[in-house]
């Protein structure tokens, strides 16, 4: 009987933990819909003017419009298309009409177009403002005499090109380059297979409990 009630309570705690954890996933998994529609709801707003002190926590995602002057000078970001393959994210300078001078992601080019030639000069705009988390201990430093980036890194480009640490990834424009406009696709969201996970795993364990439970009462 000891045996019956100890397979019992220690059956009976590991299915509340499992089941608690699922139950968690799924409040995760409506928290990050949330995140998401919000964000889809900020990138595909109608655009407004670059704001005069914008903050990663109240315009992240905003979508801006600029008038202005690109600037010829471009830093490279080594980027990886599932359509096109490898190739570079072209980031500029660009001054503002009222003189502002920030950073711009122009969009995607081609490995072999990396020392070719882009349009620049007077320019209207429309893009969304960016804070990019991207990189860790693991990616490689910049190559400053090929001028190649391995992550858009807003503090160094910033310093590199002379410009406040804002950055505007443009969302429409020409084809040189090719836009590649701020989405929600690289956000991960993966609460609806945990929550499967931990559902599975309770009644996989409400089962074996249940079977072993069977056995020990049948044995004694």
């Amino acid at each position: 009987m000891r045996r019956v009630i100890f397979l019992a309570v220690v059956g009976g705690l590991g299915l509340v933990a499992l089941v608690s954890l699922g139950i968690w996933q799924m409040q995760r998994l409506t928290w990050k819909e949330n995140i998401l529609s919000t964000i889809e709801t900020r990138i595909a707003a109608a655009p407004v003017p670059l704001p005069d002190a914008p903050t990663i926590e109240a315009d992240r995602y905003r979508a801006v419009t600029l008038s202005g002057e690109i600037e010829p000078e471009e830093l490279h970001v080594f980027w990886v298309t599932e359509a096109q393959g490898a190739g570079y994210r072209v980031i500029s300078p660009f001054v503002t009409d009222t003189g502002r001078r920030i950073l711009v992601d122009r969009g995607y080019i081609r490995a072999s177009d990396k020392d070719g030639t882009r349009p620049t000069g007077a320019a209207t705009l429309t893009g969304n403002l960016l804070w990019p988390d991207e990189g860790d201990w693991t990616t490689p430093p910049p190559e400053e005499d090929t001028n190649i980036l391995y992550a858009r890194d807003v503090a160094y480009m910033s310093d590199r090109l002379n410009t406040e640490p804002l950055l505007v990834v443009v969302r429409a424009g020409a084809e040189n380059p090719t836009p590649l406009p701020v989405s929600t696709e690289g956000i991960p969201n993966n609460h609806l297979q945990y929550v499967i996970t931990w559902f599975s795993l309770a009644l996989i364990w409400a089962a074996m409990t249940a079977a072993f439970l069977l056995r020990t009462r049948a044995k004694t």
